[in-house]
């Protein structure tokens, strides 16, 4: 494949995309298949803001993949994947990556039904038919951001990762039609069998009634019953325990937390996810979320925007700052500006002392394109649970480095240059 040359600013890099203290970048050498990537291990190590990590690589249960993107004289693009420890068996917690399939599958889920007057704006009521579940009303309020449907659940998620948002939209897939369908479009490793909620694993089999409204009418358009999983789900990983100790109960209770019935997706499967919603035509068709263009459309932009640029109006700039939910690039900082050039559509996670980011990148000024996710553990005591976690400190400091050290090599000339057009750039969507 053809990937053409693009100058940048007579082949000087800006100021701000260099890399204090980090040594000279290597050339691309081949991936090596079904091993780390040498490429990926020195610009790691290349980079003193990420060398503490990497070093220790094992402690911080560290894996990342980056994926460069080819494009020929078409624009048709490819993709080459190198890895740094990519390990499915080895667990961490997903917690919010798993709101990106399990919005595609609730927007591909509508498609499904055909109902006349089903739409992501149809207003929703969940009722409750077992113990562990809750209400929520249509939404009395004449603001449509705040009326409760499938497509304002699904910005909540996207936009800042809303808990409850993704209970709603758990609920009306129901926990054995998600998994299975995920198995089928290529992820039978993946488990969703969780709310975000202080729910029991018999609990969360059992999913709530649900109504939808015509918003033309405002008479019911669809009808779905309470449901429950009947046969259980096993775990591929078998028993998983964490830590030296967790909290329960407001106490510190010796001996390691229960990952074996927690959600569970690996990096690689998401990472495939995300490049799915973006790329569908780059994965085989039986891999493919079945999804309108409009449908493209939507997750595209809410992946993309942040809280108070996107429009909607339950987000306040002040609380959601310019930055928000971009780790792999501008960590967590209020103060962090984001630059209008550069495009991330993105999923977080953050939870039990692990913190993870899926992303791809796309800067058409400076020619730059690619996809990273990583995630590392930092729990410094081994405690889970006890909300003493090195965020701060550690992970969020690296992901913020690890995304700059990727797009200044992307972007430093030693690397040819994608020629990409600006991507994804419209709106949300009309339907």
């Amino acid at each position: 494949m053809i990937r053409p040359l693009v100058l940048f600013f007579g082949g000087l890099l800006p100021l701000w995309l260099v890399a204090a203290g980090s040594a000279p970048l290597p050339a691309t050498p081949p991936p090596v298949p079904g091993a780390n990537s040498l490429l990926l291990d020195s610009l790691l190590r290349a980079d003193d803001r990420l060398r503490s990590v990497v070093e220790h690589a094992d402690e911080y249960e560290l894996q990342v993949i980056y994926t460069q993107i080819n494009r020929d004289d078409q624009q048709r693009p490819t993709f080459v994947q190198h890895n740094f420890r990519l390990d499915a068996g080895q667990y961490f917690n997903p917690a919010s990556l798993v709101k990106l399939p399990t919005v595609a599958l609730a927007l591909e889920k509508l498609n499904r039904l055909h109902q006349p007057g089903l739409t992501r704006r149809s207003p929703m009521r969940t009722g409750t038919a077992f113990r562990c579940q809750t209400p929520a009303p249509f939404g009395a309020s004449p603001d449509s951001d705040r009326v409760n449907t499938v497509g304002n659940y699904a910005k909540r998620m996207l936009l800042v990762s809303d808990n409850q948002a993704y209970n709603r939209l758990y609920e009306f897939l129901g926990q054995r039609p998600l998994n299975e369908r995920l198995a089928a479009l290529g992820y039978p490793e993946t488990r969703i069998v969780r709310r975000f909620a202080p729910c029991d694993t018999a609990a969360n089999r059992y999913t709530n009634p649900i109504d939808f409204q015509d918003p033309a009418t405002g008479v019911l358009s669809y009808q779905q019953p309470a449901a429950i999983n009947r046969q259980p789900f096993g775990f591929p990983l078998g028993h998983i325990a964490k830590g030296r100790a967790h909290q329960a109960g407001g106490r510190i209770v010796a001996g390691p937390y229960d990952f074996t019935t927690a959600n569970y997706l690996p990096l690689q499967s998401v990472t495939t996810m995300l490049r799915a919603v973006l790329f569908p035509e780059s994965v085989p068709a039986s891999q493919r979320f079945d999804l309108a263009p409009d449908d493209y459309a939507f997750l595209r932009y809410y992946l993309h925007q942040t809280p108070h640029s996107s429009g909607y109006s339950l987000y306040k700039p002040e609380r959601y700052f310019d930055a928000y939910k971009k780790y792999l690039y501008y960590g967590r900082r209020p103060a962090a500006t984001a630059a209008p050039e550069l495009r991330i559509y993105n999923i977080v996670g953050m939870s039990h002392g692990y913190l993870a980011d899926v992303a791809y990148f796309a800067d058409a000024t400076h020619q730059v394109e690619f996809m990273l996710s990583a995630v590392l553990y930092v729990n410094k005591n081994g405690v889970i649970n006890d909300g003493t976690y090195e965020y701060s400190s550690v992970g969020l400091p690296f992901l913020e480095a690890l995304g700059q050290q990727i797009y200044r090599y992307e972007a430093s000339g030693v690397r040819p240059a994608a020629h990409i057009s600006a991507q994804f750039t419209g709106t949300e969507g009309t339907r």
